[in-house]
C-alpha cells in the first residue's frame, strides 16, 4: 500500500465504458504519475476488448471484489445504481473512494451514505472535473480581481442534438432511460458543481422538465435557482442544436460578464465582445490535462494529503437539486 508522496497509489477502476477509458488513458499519459494501475474490471466482453486495444498488456480481472482487494484507490465508473455499494465495499476495506456523479440515483440512499461517510472520515471524492479545469481556475481569478463586480445573475445553457450524444451509444441503456439517465444528471449537474464552487449553497426556486410519454430521459428543462444569492437562469433541451453538445455558463453584474464556453472555454466579455484567455484550449485537448489533475488529487487525497476533489457534501447537494429539477416533471 502506498505510504509516501513518492509512491504511486495503487489505482483500482470498475466500470470500463467511456469515463473508465478516458481515466485509465490519463493515467497512462501522465508525464508524472501519482498511480499505477493494479486492477480493472468489468463484466462486459466488448469492455475487454477495448482493454486490449487501449493497453495490450493489461487484462480485465477477475470480479469487482478482486479489485478492490488490490488498490490503494477505487474509482468507480459504473452505472449509477452500483456507485453506492461499490464505495461501500471500498470504504469498509480500508480504501480511498473516488466516485463518478451522480453518487446514485437514489437520493434518499446518497443522503445515508454521505452522514455515514462523513461521520467515518472517509476518503471519498467524487468526479467533478472542473475542480482541475485550468478554464475554471482562469474565471476565478478574474471574478477575484473584479471583472464582474457583485454577481448579479448567472445563466446556464446547455443544448444536444440527439441524448445520449453520439459517442455514448454504448451506454445508451441505462443513459437514455428517466431511472439513471438523462442530460440533467450527466452534463447539468457539472454546471450546478461549477455553480456551486465559485458562487455558494444551491437553492431551487422553481423548474419544469419536459420527458416523453415512454420512460425515456428529459429532452427539455427550465429553472430558477439562487447561488449564494446571486439569481440563477437554467435552460437545456435536446433537439435544439446540430451539434452533439454546446453549453455556456455566464456570469454578469455590474463592472463585466465572464462564461466559461463548451467545457474548456474561459472568455471575459470587453468592448470589442467576447475575448477567450490566451491559453484556451478546445475540450479534446483539455479533458486529458484536467483528468491528470484530478488523479493527482485523488493521490493526495488516498494519502490523507489537502486536495480540492469534489466533496461527497458538494456531490449530494448538486444530486438533490438535479433530481428535484427532474421531479418537477
Amino acid at each position: 500500500m502506498a505510504s509516501a508522496a513518492s509512491d504511486a497509489v495503487a489505482l483500482g477502476i470498475i466500470g470500463f465504458g467511456i469515463m473508465g477509458e478516458r481515466l485509465l488513458r490519463a493515467a497512462l499519459g501522465h508525464p508524472a504519475p501519482p498511480v499505477r494501475l493494479s486492477g480493472i474490471w468489468d463484466p462486459s466482453p466488448a469492455a475487454a476488448e477495448r482493454l486490449k486495444e487501449v493497453s495490450p498488456d493489461l487484462s480485465m480481472a477477475g470480479s469487482a471484489e478482486a479489485v478492490i482487494a488490490g488498490c490503494d484507490l477505487l474509482y468507480i465508473a459504473a452505472p449509477p445504481a452500483a456507485h453506492l455499494p461499490l464505495a461501500e465495499a471500498a470504504l469498509g476495506a480500508g480504501r480511498a473512494v473516488f466516485l463518478e456523479k451522480p453518487l446514485s440515483h437514489d437520493t434518499v440512499a446518497a443522503r445515508r451514505f454521505v452522514e455515514r461517510a462523513e461521520a467515518s472520515g472517509a476518503r471519498a471524492g467524487v468526479n467533478f472535473p472542473m475542480a482541475s479545469s485550468p478554464a475554471v481556475a482562469g474565471l476565478r481569478d478574474w471574478i477575484g480581481e473584479g471583472a464582474v463586480g457583485m454577481p448579479a445573475s448567472l445563466e446556464i445553457e446547455v443544448a444536444f442534438a440527439t441524448w445520449p450524444r453520439s459517442w455514448q451509444r454504448d451506454a445508451a441503456a441505462w443513459l437514455s432511460g428517466r431511472a439513471e439517465g438523462g442530460f440533467t444528471r450527466e452534463v447539468v449537474s457539472h454546471f450546478l458543481f461549477l455553480t456551486r464552487r465559485l458562487l455558494g449553497p444551491l437553492s431551487l426556486e422553481s423548474a419544469r422538465a419536459r420527458f416523453p410519454g415512454d420512460e425515456g430521459a428529459e429532452t427539455a428543462i427550465e429553472a430558477r435557482l439562487s447561488a449564494g444569492g446571486t439569481p440563477v437562469l437554467l435552460r437545456g433541451g435536446v433537439g435544439t442544436t446540430e451539434r452533439d453538445d454546446t453549453n455556456s455558463w455566464t456570469l454578469r453584474g455590474p463592472a463585466g460578464a465572464v462564461r466559461l464556453r463548451d467545457w474548456s472555454v474561459a472568455e471575459r466579455e470587453g468592448p470589442g465582445g467576447w475575448a477567450a484567455a490566451p491559453d484556451a484550449l478546445p475540450n479534446e485537448r483539455m479533458r486529458p490535462l484536467v483528468l491528470q489533475g484530478q488523479l493527482d488529487k485523488a493521490a493526495a487525497m488516498t494519502r490523507g494529503e489537502p486536495h480540492s476533489l469534489a466533496t461527497l457534501r458538494e456531490a449530494l447537494e448538486v444530486q438533490e437539486v438535479v433530481e428535484a429539477i427532474l421531479a418537477a416533471g
